[in-house]
């Protein structure tokens, strides 16, 4: 299997970054059309049109309307037509930057995602996750290739709520586990291939970084500071951690993390905090030395992630209910089979109980 690694062209990273946004673009186009929902206009709309401004660089500017569905990606398609955009810039959170990527896809021009949050792993990937007008899950979008930039306006970042930068620790801290079991089974990554050792040091790097700066930065950010921990985390949590799981491979974390949306219970979890808690059934499924899930379990404690299922909202063990959540990991095609061995429902189950009892 030949190895591959996919990323974006660019990856730029600053505070205040988006007062110097069109000294970026204006390389990639001369006829830019920016989407942000109403939240994110009004946060830094100003800021993109001064920036503009400054470059002397025309700018359309389009509310997005808060669904990455079909409609919408169709609507503001017909507005790059009408305006010639030559490229699409998405601020904002998840389904904004899925919309722009989709757009960019279909009229064939440069994309750039300016996340305004850093929970998610999701912006450097070469994908995007399509929902009906009413917010149902409705399909996978997989692109040829990754954005052309990524830009992480660290001073926005660190300004959102503390709770989603967690959540992107816990998204991240799955990354190193789900690449190592993907080397030892060999199985195929989101790139095509098998990992390269760079993207490999990437995955190890993430977790590391996670360790040493994660309860600085939360610390900080929760002081309205935004530090070098916050810096090197917002980065672990976004290019370390994406380039680490489309180029790693995903396994049993990220598999178990679907299984628990049958949960209702948790539903009101944040994606990261379901995976910080895969992450744990996984590394007790592959039984994992006790020293490296207490190191675990430590780190989700000192920045806040659940370790255990009523932290999650679940405050029964109902068998039944799990054994649901179990079988839903172990669908097929469901990337716990990238685990080096053969993985039932039934050793899910085992692994749930067990995870949930060493994080009380």
């Amino acid at each position: 299997m030949d190895k591959i690694i996919i990323s974006p062209s660019k990856y730029v990273q600053g505070e205040g970054l988006l007062s110097n946004i069109a000294h970026y673009i204006k390389t990639m186009g001369s006829q830019p059309l920016v989407i942000a929902d109403d939240f994110v206009t009004g946060l830094v709309g100003e800021t993109v049109k001064q920036s503009f401004k400054q470059q002397d660089l025309p700018l359309a500017m389009e509310i997005f309307h808060g669904e990455c569905s079909r409609p919408e990606i169709e609507r503001i398609i017909d507005i790059c037509a009408q305006k010639k955009a030559d490229v699409i810039i998405g601020i904002g959170g998840g389904k904004t930057l899925d919309t722009a990527k989709a757009v960019g896809y279909y009229r064939k021009i440069p994309v750039v995602v300016a996340p305004t949050i850093a929970s998610t792993d999701a912006p450097t990937s070469a994908l995007s996750v399509i929902y009906t007008p009413e917010g149902e899950f409705s399909e996978y979008l997989i692109y040829p290739k990754n954005p052309d930039m990524v830009m992480m306006d660290t001073k926005i970042i660190a300004g959102a709520p503390v709770r989603l930068l967690v959540a992107g620790m816990g998204d991240a801290l799955s990354t190193y586990f789900e690449a190592r079991a993907n080397r030892l089974s060999g199985k195929t990554t989101m790139a095509g291939g098998a990992p390269t050792r760079a993207a490999q040091a990437l995955a190890k790097l993430c977790y590391e970084t996670l360790l040493e700066d994660g309860l600085k930065a939360k610390v900080a950010v929760e002081n309205g500071c935004c530090s070098k921990a916050v810096e090197n985390i917002i980065e672990a949590n976004t290019y370390l951690s994406g380039i680490g799981f489309e180029s790693s491979g995903l396994a049993a974390a990220h598999a178990i993390h679907n299984g628990l949306t049958k949960l209702e219970e948790c539903h009101h979890l944040y994606h990261g905090e379901k995976v910080a808690f895969g992450t744990l059934v996984q590394l007790v499924l592959e039984n994992a030395p006790m020293s490296e899930i207490n190191t675990v379990l430590d780190f989700c404690r000192s920045v806040g992630l659940p370790t255990n299922l009523h932290m999650m909202g679940v405050k029964e063990l109902n068998m039944a209910k799990l054994q649901e959540v179990a079988q839903a990991s172990c669908a097929e095609g469901e990337t716990i089979h990238n685990m080096p061995f053969p993985v039932a429902a039934k050793d899910v189950l085992a692994a749930i109980v067990t995870a949930h009892h060493l994080g009380c």
